[in-house]
């Protein structure tokens, strides 16, 4: 084990989910929130009003996004859960501003991932205070048996969800655990793991940036091809088509790879919602 203890890799396994664990040093906050605030103006919005795509990908455009999915820390708690070679198959923003109503229903990560096996973590990073206040995660254990549940794309208002997703069928909602982290710290969660997580009460503007790794023998079930980055280790498997980090920030080369990697990982998504829903339709 390189960073959790056995104890610690244990109640992962058998609840679907971790925190808190150290992370990011003030400098290091400081670093990602002025990436993520030179980015906003670019835009000249914030990045939850902007197009879908800059909510995602960011590793693939911005220098200090590819560091932060590279943190050692980081990677050694995925280490001790995934095994030793880890590729990065998505990255996203969860921003909730103060006081705002964005929310995201009960759910699973891997709901419209189409990843197999279902084996992908999220660490998940506070870069402000993700307290109960404002909105952080809450999650259920699914007890050792992790099972895909089946969702519908809802559209639901004010989601902090893609799809505005959520479950549809009935599974036990009692003793959920508010994940709240301090700046700094993150969370892991599999994604097969159901969680959910309240508006932003709070004054402050609650950030945190999800980071989706798989171990290379994991593979897209679908006609997409997707991309990823490979940050650890190696990949003896070919399932994704792998790219090199960005030597500029948002340069025209990492403008066109960022444009790819979101174009794959959209169709696939939209595919795998198809794909779900037929799923459990034939189910029944």
């Amino acid at each position: 084990m390189k960073a959790l203890t056995q104890q610690q890799a244990d109640f992962f396994r058998e609840n679907g989910f971790l925190f808190p664990l150290p992370g990011l040093t003030p400098a290091e906050i400081a670093e990602c929130r002025a990436g993520l605030d030179r980015l906003e103006t670019e835009l000249g919005r914030a990045v939850a009003d902007a197009d879908v795509k800059w909510r995602s990908q960011a590793h693939a455009h911005a220098p200090w996004f590819d560091k932060l999915i590279r943190h050692p820390k980081i990677l050694d708690a995925i280490e001790d859960v995934i095994g030793p070679d880890i590729l990065v198959w998505t990255s996203t923003f969860f921003i909730k501003e103060a006081g705002s109503q964005t929310y995201a229903a009960w759910h699973q990560d891997g709901g419209y991932f189409g990843l197999e096996p279902k084996i992908s973590v999220c660490a998940w990073v506070a870069l402000t205070d993700a307290s109960r206040e404002a909105g952080c995660m809450e999650q259920l254990s699914f007890h050792g048996e992790p099972r895909l549940y089946q969702h519908s794309p809802m559209g639901l208002p004010n989601s902090i969800n893609r799809a505005g997703q959520t479950i549809v069928e009935d599974f036990d909602q009692t003793n959920p655990t508010a994940m709240a982290l301090e700046a700094g710290q993150f969370s892991l969660h599999h994604e097969l793991a159901i969680h959910r997580s309240a508006p932003n009460g709070a004054a402050h503007r609650r950030i945190g940036i999800g980071l989706n790794f798989v171990p290379p023998h994991v593979r897209v079930d679908g006609p997409v091809r997707c991309k990823a980055m490979l940050v650890r280790g190696e990949d003896k498997y070919g399932h994704f088509d792998l790219y090199d980090p960005p030597k500029a920030e948002r340069d025209a080369t990492a403008l066109a790879l960022h444009q790819e990697v979101s174009d794959r990982y959209r169709e696939n998504y939209r595919h795998q919602v198809t794909r779900h829903e037929a799923y459990f339709a034939k189910a029944k």
